[in-house]
């Protein structure tokens, strides 16, 4: 058996002894992920056949029921949706149409916002554009103006050409620098970008609100996109016993600036629309996608590596890089696991989690039942049976190396496991940054490792996150066959390590006032 020795070496305490890695495995791994790879049919079945998934919805629930099936004929074990709790109604669109009939006729592009209501049929009738960016703005529309009018919110959205390319790699330089980064807070953005965001979406909140109360006929938004692309969001909340939020829909920034051209010239725009919604509100909970490859050493098999991504996704797509990318990585690694051969000594366990584009409700819910709740930090037994869990969920782009979460530990051994790729991994990069936004948070706030890979962007922040454009063309095939190979490498020499991934201390107990649903 052919083997890659690296001296064991002792950084600083709690810092991981680096070993050798079963270059015999890493052959048939990279074979199995590079010449048989059944990328392309996963991803498929996730986007295209499964279609949109917002958690509890009738495509969620396909998209849930064919993984378990696919991955129970692989040989996985333990193959189920597994239920975490309540979530609140699915949702779906059934219907929708939106276009311009004067002063001439054109179809517009735009969805029904998540969670709202239909029209009830046809409806028809002239544009009132608003200018509401605070508090005072709100009031001059306070006493019953708008009742029985279609309302498009005035956007500021940048539509200027843009000279840059929407797909992107990282480049040396890029790497190197985030390399030599310090590990910041939890997420991306800081306290003060955090709160802006809470005021922004409470603020929209409560305009949608007042709207509400006036009893429009229908509300429009183009809050960002480019291009004929916009970005989806809740209209509504989905929580089991919330009022239903009116009509309402999102839409290109080009059709809502020619709105607002037209009226601010003094020219009446007459609009028609339909749209038709099914909410799901007679099973409120749900669960995420589990399965696993049971380990095969006696003193070890107990002990389990994780790896993931999130299942579901916003409507007006169908997904594919948020985060039908991620998932079909990862369930590709199974695959190229069993399909080798390999016996790992520890369980390895995949979860394609529900419920993330809500707020991680899938994976905190999981880790509150499997491990530990964050609030109290009273810790499960299972907690100290993890080694580590991994990530995929920012796009189509390749691996280009892996955030550490500020735990240093592993990093001698991440980076012996990278560079032993580097003829597909281009400048192979151990950062000690954090990443935010997804699901490997959830172990992270009860002091497990979790880690989500660094990843190429391509289109991921210019194009596709969130948007109408986020469809199965979107996928670079090969690079989601390099992905796959280095999750596999990847939990599989965590399933063959002596010792587990080090772990940082354990975090406080967060307390009922850091408590998130």
């Amino acid at each position: 058996m052919k083997r890659i020795f690296y001296p064991m070496l002792m950084l600083f305490p709690g810092v991981l002894f680096a070993q050798e890695i079963d270059m015999d495995a890493m052959a048939k791994i990279r074979k199995e992920g590079l010449d048989n790879s059944k990328v392309k049919e996963i991803a498929h079945q996730l986007t295209d056949v499964s279609g949109p998934r917002l958690t509890n919805s009738p495509g969620f629930q396909r998209a849930a029921e064919w993984s378990v099936g696919e991955m129970k004929k692989w040989g996985l074990t333990n193959s189920r949706i597994e239920e975490w709790g309540e979530f609140g109604k699915g949702w779906q669109v059934e219907k929708s149409y939106l276009a311009m009939t004067k002063p001439y006729y054109m179809p517009f592009i735009g969805i029904p916002k998540a969670w709202t209501s239909g029209t009830s049929g046809p409806i028809k009738g002239e544009v009132v554009v608003v200018n509401i960016q605070n508090e005072e703005d709100l009031k001059k529309y306070a006493d019953g103006k708008l009742s029985g009018k279609i309302v498009l919110m005035k956007s500021n959205v940048d539509t200027d050409p843009t000279f840059k390319p929407d797909a992107v790699r990282y480049t040396t330089e890029d790497l190197d620098k985030m390399t030599n980064s310090q590990a910041f807070g939890q997420g991306n953005f800081t306290p003060e970008q955090a709160e802006k965001m809470r005021t922004m979406r409470s603020f929209r909140s409560k305009v949608d609100s007042t709207l509400k109360t006036q009893k429009i006929k229908l509300e429009l938004a183009a809050r960002s996109g480019k291009h004929g692309t916009f970005y989806t969001s809740n209209g509504a909340s989905y929580l089991g016993k919330s009022p239903l939020a009116g009509p309402s829909f999102e839409m290109s920034p080009e059709h809502a600036g020619l709105i607002t051209r037209l009226v601010e010239d003094g020219i009446p725009v007459t609009l028609e629309a339909e749209s038709a919604t099914t909410f799901y509100d007679k099973k409120l909970t749900t669960g995420n996608v589990i399965a696993e490859i049971a380990g095969t050493d006696p003193k070890l098999k107990d002990e389990v590596v994780m790896l993931g991504g999130h299942l579901d996704s916003w409507h007006s797509g169908t997904g594919a890089t948020d985060n039908a990318a991620g998932c079909t990585v990862m369930m590709e690694a199974m695959r190229i696991l069993k399909a080798s051969g390999l016996k790992p000594k520890r369980t390895i366990r995949i979860a394609l989690w529900s419920g993330e584009e809500q707020g991680l409700h899938g994976s905190r819910n999981y880790v509150k039942n499997t491990f530990g709740d964050p609030q109290t930090m009273k810790l499960l037994p299972a907690h100290e049976k993890l080694s580590a869990y991994y990530n995929i969920d920012n796009g189509t782009g390749r691996i280009r190396g892996i955030y550490l979460q500020g735990n240093e530990g592993p990093r001698a051994t991440f980076e012996k496991w990278l560079n032993s790729f580097s003829d597909i991994i281009d400048h192979p990069t151990v950062t000690s940054r954090n990443t935010g936004g997804t699901d490997h948070q959830s172990f992270d706030a009860v002091g497990l490792p979790g880690f989500q890979f660094i990843q190429d962007g391509i289109e991921y922040g210019t194009r596709t996150h969130h948007s109408n454009a986020d469809t199965y063309e979107r996928l670079v095939m090969d690079d989601l066959k390099q992905m796959a190979v280095v999750v596999a490498a990847f939990v599989y020499n965590t399933a063959q390590m002596d010792q587990k991934i080090p772990r940082k201390e354990l975090p406080k107990a967060r307390g009922e006032q850091g408590a998130r649903r």
